[in-house]
């Protein structure tokens, strides 16, 4: 066993509901504590100096200097496994021009899509644990990762099991998200449906043979897929065996009706989602997950945070770092700067980027620090929690533990 602490504060965020709003007076914080690990799990959360002497062989890792700690976060909705680089987008559309001009021009998804096809190997597996070192030192130990700039079976392939790879060579959790119906790539003879199809018959067989994603995304939007051929390819899906989610209302609404509708584990962006949605969503058990750094990268609006907590929905947070709209990449800065729009509790964002963005993965051994969870927490060097959004990313994470191991 190993002793971690004294801490100045403990965050436990036990005892907090998976689903609706929550105030900062129900989070636990436990004073001067520490975590006792075994086996990579927390065995006890406790007064520091009382589990030192109930332990008295126990291994002891001392904190150095004043430091909180609390779950290690979780990314629900990255894109990090790419190719190139879309400055230039975010340069033109700061400069009025539309999404269509920039695509036409040669920039938006297709130019990653080319930048990604063309890239090797190695050289994608390189930059995707660069990206994924940075999401680590940030306190965030589990990532989903989407395929999605292959758009063809040998591409997709390629992006899934260098994600694979990249898992292996990494201590944080990667969950790999098949999102071959991102668009129908502009060298694909045929309409939507035979794409969808496409990938129903060639692609996702593959990917299930060899074991590379459990999980299937599909980008809804008129730029995209329609509502109709995007329910009856969710359909299908499922019933290959795959767990499913969704780009949901990120330009127009509706979308997110279909997520609920087929049983997605979750919908995701939201921008768009209009007030009766808000409430269809809320019955559910998908999980609702807010991307600010698309509203941040587009200057769109954020994900109606504040009405889908008050109406009761479960609220992830996570980053959408992708190389287009996306690009900042900083959870912790995105979801403080939707605090301060959306008005939402510091309990609410810390359970929207921990348990309840684990939950939108499957994933109910983590997002909390109590017994017999996964040891994955983050310390921060400050005698109060509240500095943590307070300084909206600039005050950076001491120290990060997966599985009670310092990394």
């Amino acid at each position: 066993m190993k002793l971690v602490g004294p801490f100045k504060q403990i965050i436990t965020l036990a005892h907090l509901s998976l689903r609706g709003k929550l105030s900062d007076d129900q989070l636990e914080i436990i004073t001067d504590g520490g975590i006792l690990i075994q086996d990579n799990k927390i065995q006890q959360i406790g007064n520091f100096e009382q589990l030192k002497s109930e332990n008295p062989y126990t291994e002891i890792e001392e904190m150095e200097g004043t430091q909180v700690v609390l779950p290690a976060f979780i990314d629900s909705h990255t894109h990090i496994c790419f190719g190139g680089n879309r400055a230039n987008d975010f340069a033109m559309r700061n400069a009025g021009k539309t999404y269509l001009e920039i695509a036409e021009s040669g920039g938006g998804i297709w130019s990653s899509v080319q930048h990604t096809r063309n890239a090797s190997e190695e050289e994608l597996l390189k930059t995707l644990l660069e990206r994924i070192t940075i999401l680590i030192s940030l306190g965030i130990t589990t990532i989903e990762v989407k395929s999605g700039y292959g758009l063809d079976i040998e591409n997709e392939l390629k992006m899934l099991r260098i994600i694979k790879k990249a898992g292996e060579q990494t201590e944080a959790t990667l969950i790999s998200t098949c999102l071959s119906a991102h668009l129908k790539p502009k060298d694909f003879d045929g309409d939507n449906e035979e794409y969808l199809q496409y990938i129903l018959t060639e692609i996702l067989p593959k990917v299930k043979e060899e074991n590379l994603s459990k999980r299937v995304d599909i980008f809804i939007e008129k730029s995209a897929f329609q509502p109709e051929e995007s329910k009856d390819f969710l359909i299908k899906t499922k019933g290959l065996g795959f767990e499913i989610t969704v780009h949901a209302d990120q330009f127009t609404p509706g979308s997110s009706r279909i997520a609920v509708e087929v049983g997605a584990k979750s919908a995701d962006h939201l921008e768009a989602t209009i007030n009766e949605d808000i409430e269809f969503l809320a019955q559910s058990d998908t999980v609702a997950t807010a991307l600010p750094g698309a509203s941040l990268g587009l200057g769109e609006k954020f994900t109606p945070a504040r009405k889908l907590l008050d109406a009761g929905a479960i609220l992830a947070i996570a980053s959408d770092w992708n190389p287009g709209s996306a690009p900042m990449g900083n959870l912790i800065t995105q979801a403080s700067i939707l605090a301060t729009y959306e008005k939402l509790t510091t309990a609410e964002v810390l359970a929207g980027m921990t348990f309840r963005s684990s939950f939108a993965l499957g994933l109910e051994d983590r997002g909390k620090l109590e017994n017999g969870l996964k040891a994955d927490f983050v310390t921060f060097k400050t005698d109060n929690f509240q500095n943590i959004l307070y300084h909206q990313g600039s005050l950076k994470a001491e120290h990060v533990y997966i599985n009670g191991n310092k990394i």
